[in-house]
């Protein structure tokens, strides 16, 4: 059997895994809670100590044993004050976290049966979750790309306006991990800065034979960079970016399939989900839960936190 048609035990988690492990919304917040204050343990704001809460009957709230007061799991996070069902919401965490090339909001709506405009806005919220941070390490590849497409296949008020430029780097062992990042341009001003950011000081770095990350040479950073003329050839011994150019064609070829086209206001959120999903594909965990355990993630402002901040 072809061991890449086989999906490890550790990664699978199927329909039927979901239904028995999430078969209400109230076993949908007992999730939220425990993973957010475990054992249902918690900071009570009135009685200023750590107080078991339990759950209130009819609500999305849980109750301090001692003074009654409520606490709400889901304030803060992408769940907040949402009248959308919870079940619903982790259904879709489930299609995004399964799919490999995305998955649209009119699928989500023929899915769930919620109206377009929520199904969006919950996808929204989700790759908000979706964005790694962090070092790579080396060495890696990096390689800039653009999306945007010719004006032949552009409205009117589009035509005529520059493709936005995407860099990208991935560390070609270990994790082999991808960030990749929207830039204003395609200036060593913009690019630089990135690299900075991304990779530690010396780092073997391969790459095509652009004269802007030749300057990556002089960063101060002692990088060692080996470059590869496509013009030419597409491997010079150990330069290539062929693993880079493998996510720009994952990436590229889900957009125009899936999404058609993707505004350049919402690009970066779409670029963290596929490397989101990328980054994951070796991690012997469903990755349905690895996404599933940010959603306890403070994404807004709430009453408790601001309370507890001015009580001390």
């Amino acid at each position: 059997m072809n061991r890449r048609q086989t999906v490890p035990p550790q990664q699978k988690y199927t329909v039927t895994d979901f239904a028995r492990e999430f078969p209400t919304d109230d076993a949908c917040l007992e999730w939220v809670m425990e993973k957010r204050f475990p054992g249902g343990m918690a900071l009570c704001v009135t009685c200023k100590l750590e107080r078991k809460h339990y759950r209130v009957s009819g609500r999305t709230s849980y109750a301090c044993r001692a003074c009654g007061s409520h606490l709400y799991p889901l304030a803060g996070t992408i769940f907040h004050k949402s009248t959308t069902s919870l079940l619903t919401w982790f259904l879709v965490i489930r299609l995004m976290s399964s799919t490999r090339v995305g998955v649209s909001a009119k699928q989500i709506q023929r899915e769930t049966g919620v109206t377009y405009k929520t199904a969006w806005r919950m996808m929204k919220q989700i790759r908000t979750l979706m964005g790694d941070e962090g070092k790579l390490s080396g060495p890696v590849e990096m390689d800039e790309a653009y999306f945007g497409g010719s004006d032949s296949n552009k409205v009117q008020h589009l035509r005529g306006k520059a493709k936005t430029p995407v860099m990208g780097i991935v560390e070609r062992h270990g994790k082999g991990r991808v960030i990749p990042r929207v830039l204003p341009d395609a200036s060593k001003h913009s690019i630089l800065p990135v690299v900075g950011e991304v990779l530690s000081p010396r780092t073997m770095i391969y790459a095509d034979s652009s004269k802007t990350l030749e300057q990556v040479r002089w960063m101060g950073q002692s990088h060692k960079l080996a470059t590869v003329n496509h013009s030419e050839t597409y491997v010079d011994g150990y330069a290539h970016t062929n693993t880079i150019d493998g996510f720009w064609s994952l990436v590229k070829r889900g957009i125009t399939g899936v999404y058609y086209q993707v505004g350049l206001g919402y690009l970066q959120s779409y670029l963290n989900e596929y490397a989101f999903r990328y980054n994951r594909r070796h991690v012997m965990r469903p990755m349905f839960r690895q996404l599933a355990e940010r959603t306890v993630i403070q994404v807004c402002p709430c009453a408790r936190e601001s309370r507890l901040a001015l009580r001390g």
